[in-house]
């Protein structure tokens, strides 16, 4: 019994001289997406971005996440690499990277599109924060040839980096237009909801392998 009182009392101690080591413990992962009007939930209420609604789903599913939107509409992947550093803080778990939808739409160089992404991958990864890449495909206005070099930019990235991808963000809704707004583009909240439906299986196993390498 006076073993027992001992240990306790030395418990209550070690508490009382590292409360940052409990905090820690409790403390929520923290995301951030990094993204254009797809991420940001354009012409939606806040809560129905897709980063409000992942963390409703990944909260429901009983994990401690919080998601900030850093998604900007009409961002490129010029655009994204500018801002990179001041939208994602120091002590961020992780980032939801959705950027090159615009760089499609505009006929930009995938071989600069290419570039920026990666040099924003790099900037993160020098950060130690990672990165699960969201891939994009070419609209078919764009043409073949242009779909050939844009769209394989996000595997090939994955595959230098190490990342892990979820192909295509728009995936179940690019086709759909009852899951999309009147201009044939982006998601109305049921679309969103889909995305989400459709992605959080692999952001549950980025998140934890993020808790993996904090071990």
């Amino acid at each position: 019994m006076r073993f027992k009182a001992v240990a306790a009392q030395f418990l209550v101690i070690c508490c009382a001289l590292s409360p940052s080591l409990v905090q820690a413990q409790d403390k929520p992962v923290q995301l951030v997406g990094l993204g254009d009007s797809l991420m940001a939930g354009y012409q939606l209420p806040p809560t129905d971005s897709y980063t409000a609604q992942l963390e409703a789903a990944l909260k429901a599913k009983g994990m401690d996440v919080t998601i900030t939107n850093a998604g900007v509409s009409g961002d490129t992947s010029s655009g994204g690499l500018a801002r990179a550093d001041w939208s994602v803080p120091d002590g961020t778990d992780g980032v939801i990277l959705e950027l090159g939808a615009n760089d499609a739409l505009r006929g930009v160089s995938p071989d600069e599109t290419e570039k920026n992404l990666d040099a924003i991958i790099s900037g993160f990864q020098k950060r130690n924060i990672p990165v699960l890449l969201m891939g994009i495909m070419s609209p078919p206005n764009m043409g073949d040839d242009y779909a050939k070099r844009f769209n394989p930019i996000y595997q090939r990235l994955a595959e230098k980096h190490g990342l892990q991808l979820y192909p295509f963000f728009l995936d179940g809704v690019v086709l759909n237009e009852a899951l999309q707004l009147e201009d044939r583009m982006h998601p109305n909240t049921k679309g969103v909801a889909v995305m989400v439906e459709k992605s959080t299986p692999t952001v549950e196993t980025f998140i934890k392998a993020i808790g993996e390498q904090k071990k």
